[in-house]
Order: C-alpha cells, then structure tokens, then sequence
C-alpha cells in the first residue's frame, strides 16, 4: 500500500478538541491495497478526531454501497454496507498496533495514517454470505435460478400412496402414541 498524503492526518497542528474529515471511497482506494474483490465501490467515511492533551480519539463511520457478485447466481449487485469503528491513540516510547481499538506511536510522530482502519472496516462490514436482493423477494430472473429450479425436486406422490395403504394394526399402534 503506497501512503497517500489524502488519509495522513497531521494533528501536530490542530487545537485540542473535535475535528471532523470526509472521505468518499472508491474502487482506486481498493486497488492500491491490491484488493479485488468489489466491481465498484461507492462508501462515504466520516472521521471525528477528538485531540486530547495525552491522546487523541479517532471515530469512523462509513455508509455507500460495494458492487458485489451474488454467491448463489454470480449476478452483480449493490450491496449496501455501514458501520463504524473507535480507535485510541496514545504515545510511547515504540510503535504498537497489535491491538485493534489501541494504537500507540512514538512521541515523535506528528501525522497518522488511517488509510488501513478505513480499508478494514470496510472489508470487515461486507457481510460473508451475499445475496442478491432480488432472490430474497422473487424478483430476480437469470439462467442460474432457472436451472436451478428446474432441476430441484419435485414432490413425490409415490410416497404420498404408501402412507395411504398402511397395516391396520399399524394404525393402532401409532393411535396409541396421539392418546397420551
């Protein structure tokens, strides 16, 4: 991922307090992270930057829609996504990022990249199984679902006959397990 000065925040400058940056996303964002998943991408990320005196508050927020493939039909579609994330930063004496709501950078540094926070919580809000909205209400037409219903199975009126023409005695039997 090559840094790009548009995701460097340099809060050496800013007052104490809240700051708030917009982000529109697209698929270039994606490609310079050598991830190709989306066709297009169209995501709006807020950033309120909260600088306190020892650290500084960062929360994102993200709204749009990635243009997906269906996992049942591979028919594409706009799949809407949101969500959102905090992060904590604090200084120290080395850099740390292993954990994913804390981020510690070195009492020198006077910039942040959050390119990678925003690249992950978009991925990470794309949810594992997608399917096109058009199959949930019946909408949608393609070759895959035709297919697929006309090789799905078809009720069998065999079985339907042979529950009809039981033992007597089986009948019974199984009157006994109803009369509890």
């Amino acid at each position: 991922m090559k840094v790009t000065n548009e995701f460097l925040i340099p809060f050496i400058g800013l007052k104490l307090g809240k700051h708030q940056f917009e982000y529109q996303i697209s698929k270039k964002f994606f490609d310079s992270f050598d991830y190709h998943e989306y066709e297009d991408c169209d995501v709006k990320v807020n950033v309120v930057l909260d600088k306190k005196s020892t650290m500084l508050e960062l929360a994102f927020k993200h709204k749009g829609t990635v243009n997906v493939p269906c996992d049942s039909t591979a028919e594409m579609f706009d799949l809407a996504i949101k969500g959102k994330i905090n992060l904590v930063v604090q200084f120290g004496e080395e850099f740390n990022n292993d954990n994913e709501e804390l981020l510690i950078l070195t009492h020198g540094e006077h910039q942040i990249d959050i390119s990678q926070y925003i690249y992950e919580m978009i991925v990470l809000s794309v949810p594992f199984k997608r399917v096109h909205p058009g199959i949930k209400d019946g909408t949608l037409k393609s070759e895959a679902l035709e297919k697929l219903s006309e090789l799905s199975i078809k009720e069998q009126k065999k079985e339907s006959k042979k529950e009809e023409n039981t033992d007597p005695r089986w009948d019974k039997l199984k009157q006994l397990l109803t009369d509890k």
